[in-house]
């Protein structure tokens, strides 16, 4: 019932966004009649693309032709956000009596400045997005890791038909450029079709990469048929995590969790219970200050693998905490990849985009190093994440000596 209700609320409200729009561009241009149909109209079959992308259509289509048909329908859809937002200002402006009421009504330099305005406001978006944020992030544990580790994590790269083989190239580079010894994904590294995905084979790509790379899977690869998926994850060389743990050596585990969409997904205590304590424990005589059982609680956590948590969707982050990971790497919300959806999701989530902690459990949410739809990043940060895990300068065991 609820998910019916925001498809309708999607559906509904770019409608009455259009409506509203094309009534301010009809009476704001100076020109023929003619001539104002065929802008309004030129401006709506763009918008249309939009529901040819999610109907399956582009399958069809010439691989070139269906990209522009995506980048379009898909960008449209911000500016018609940002043509809304401007004629309500306008409009709140002329109530006030701070706009002229001939600013809107068949007036070209009115015209002429939305133009420009947009113009500008989406080819800086597109410049922001292309501009890949490295985001330095130590961690430090008392845990007795067997060595340092640099780990590169990205999220949401939704490679597709926007973002090509030759896109992802230049991010296989910036990945390696930091020599990582581990490469964590956390979900959406495809957009929706496998289709561009196997004509440019993409999963030769990956293989460049110079670590080892875990993934989950995100809310997209499920929209893009997730057995399909998984092939080319394994294809890729990817080692994909989907209810399951990863040992990287014997102080270091990774859990990469089914994503949300799955309602059949296992619950994380129940994964983090398969992890075992790979540097054994030795119990520990009472010292008459401690109750044996908290000591040797302690002792076991200490004794433990530091454990890295990937899931998709950053909801209810208390999860993690109460199963005692140490770190978990989301993304999904891209951060609402444009002002003002950036405030929607800082709303929604308790944490929406960057660091974050409760209690000894570390989180980062990305906000994706590639997008969903058009190439626009305003207000919000395209960005890979390079981690730096070392051991801390004292340790449990060091206390209790």
């Amino acid at each position: 019932m609820m998910k019916s209700m925001w498809m309708l609320l999607f559906m509904v409200l770019p409608l009455v966004g259009i409506a509203y729009v094309c009534w301010h561009v009809w009476a704001v241009l100076p020109l023929a009649t003619v001539w104002k149909l065929l802008i309004i109209i030129l401006g709506i079959g763009c918008f249309l693309l939009l529901f040819v992308n999610f109907r399956g259509v582009l399958e069809n289509q010439p691989l070139a032709l269906a990209r522009a048909s995506y980048e379009i329908g898909t960008s449209t859809l911000f500016i018609l956000l940002y043509l809304v937002i401007l004629f309500l200002l306008l409009d709140l402006g002329r109530l006030v009596h701070l706009v002229p009421r001939s600013w809107l009504f068949h007036n070209g330099v009115t015209a002429l400045a939305i133009l420009g305005l947009m113009v500008a406001v989406f080819l800086y978006g597109n410049i922001h997005y292309k501009h890949k944020v490295r985001v330095p992030l130590e961690l430090t544990t008392s845990k007795p890791l067997a060595k340092d580790y640099t780990i590169v994590m990205v999220s949401d790269l939704h490679i597709g038909y926007h973002n090509t083989r030759s896109e992802l190239a230049r991010w296989i580079d910036l990945i390696n450029a930091e020599h990582p010894d581990l490469v964590l994904i956390a979900g959406d590294i495809i957009d929706m079709s496998m289709r561009p995905l196997i004509e440019e084979n993409m999963a030769e790509e990956f293989h460049r990469l110079q670590a080892p790379v875990y993934a989950c899977l995100g809310n997209h690869e499920h929209f893009g048929r997730a057995p399909q998926a998984k092939q080319f994850y394994h294809d890729a060389g990817i080692r994909l995590l989907c209810d399951s743990t990863a040992v990287v050596d014997s102080s270091l585990v990774i859990i990469g969790r089914e994503d949300r969409s799955d309602r059949h997904r296992k619950e994380l205590k129940d994964l983090v219970s398969t992890v075992n304590c790979p540097l054994g424990q030795r119990p520990l005589a009472t010292n008459g200050t401690q109750e044996l059982s908290t000591l040797n609680s302690q002792l076991s956590t200490l004794n433990s693998p530091y454990t890295i948590l990937l899931d998709h969707q950053p909801y209810n982050l208390e999860q993690a905490e109460e199963a005692g990971i140490d770190f978990q790497l989301s993304g999904h919300t891209h951060r609402g990849q444009v002002w003002p959806i950036s405030w929607i999701t800082d709303a929604i989530y308790e944490c929406s985009w960057g660091s974050h902690q409760r209690g000894n459990t570390r989180y980062y949410i990305s906000s994706g190093i590639g997008i969903w739809g058009g190439k626009f990043r305003i207000g919000s940060q395209s960005e890979y994440v390079v981690a730096t895990l070392k051991k801390g300068q004292t340790t449990f065991q060091e206390k209790i000596d």
